[in-house]
C-alpha cells in the first residue's frame, strides 16, 4: 500500500471512530454534509482533502473546487484547536485561507471536541473494571509526574537565585526596575532644568 493512502486511511479511520463514539458529534457532522475542506501542509507539500457526508472521507488527491482551502505549516496545526484564533493567524501570515471561514472554524471545533474516551475503548478489550483501574492509575501517575516536575523547576530556580546567585531573585529584579524608574525620573527632571537654564541664557 503506498504511503499517502496509508496516512489518509489512518486519519480517516481515527476521525470517524471518534465521531461515531459520540452521538452529539455525529449530529453535528450532518451540518457539514456536501462540504469539502482542503488542508495544504507546506513543509510536506501535501494536500489533504476532507469530504463530508455521513462520515469524513480523507483524500490525498481531489479534482474539484473545495468550499474552504487552508495552507499552513505543520507547527500551526495545534493553534487551530482554538477556532477563535483563525482570523489572528491569517493576519500574522501563518495561515492562508480562501473560501468559507466558518467551515474551517466549525471543523476546528469538531476536532477539539472529538476527544477519545480511552476508558471506553479499553473496556471493550479488557473489561470495565480493569479499564477503569488502568486509566485511574495512569492519571494518578501523570499527576505525580507533573507535581514532581513543578517541584523540580522550583528547586532549580531557588538554587540558581539563592545558592549559586547565577540569576537574580524576583525581588532583586523588582528593586532594579524601581531604581531604573527613579533614574528615568531624575533624568527627566534634570532635562527640564537644563531647558529652563538654556531659555534664561
Amino acid at each position: 500500500m503506498p504511503f499517502e493512502p496509508l496516512i489518509t486511511a489512518v486519519i480517516e479511520t481515527a476521525l470517524n471512530s471518534l465521531i461515531k463514539d459520540d452521538p452529539e458529534l455525529t449530529r453535528r457532522l450532518t451540518r457539514f454534509q456536501g462540504k469539502v475542506l482542503q488542508v495544504h501542509l507546506k513543509e510536506l507539500n501535501q494536500t489533504l482533502t476532507f469530504v463530508f457526508s455521513q462520515q469524513i472521507d480523507v483524500l490525498s488527491g481531489f479534482e474539484g473546487e473545495p468550499d474552504c482551502y487552508l495552507s499552513l505549516n505543520i507547527m500551526v496545526l495545534p493553534e487551530l484547536r482554538d477556532h477563535s484564533k483563525i482570523t489572528q493567524l491569517i493576519k500574522q501570515d501563518k495561515l492562508e485561507l480562501t473560501g468559507d471561514i466558518q467551515l474551517a472554524q466549525k471543523f476546528s471545533q469538531l476536532l477539539v471536541d472529538s476527544k477519545p474516551d480511552i476508558e471506553e475503548w479499553l473496556s471493550k478489550v479488557v473489561g470495565d473494571a480493569l479499564a477503569h483501574t488502568l486509566v485511574f492509575n495512569v492519571s494518578q501517575l501523570n499527576d505525580r509526574i507533573l507535581s514532581r516536575t513543578a517541584k523540580s523547576r522550583q528547586q532549580v530556580a531557588e538554587v540558581l537565585t539563592e545558592e549559586w546567585r547565577v540569576a537574580p531573585a524576583s525581588l532583586e529584579v523588582a528593586d532594579f526596575c524601581d531604581q531604573v524608574d527613579e533614574v528615568r525620573s531624575q533624568a527627566a527632571r534634570l532635562e527640564v532644568k537644563l531647558m529652563q537654564l538654556m531659555e534664561r541664557l
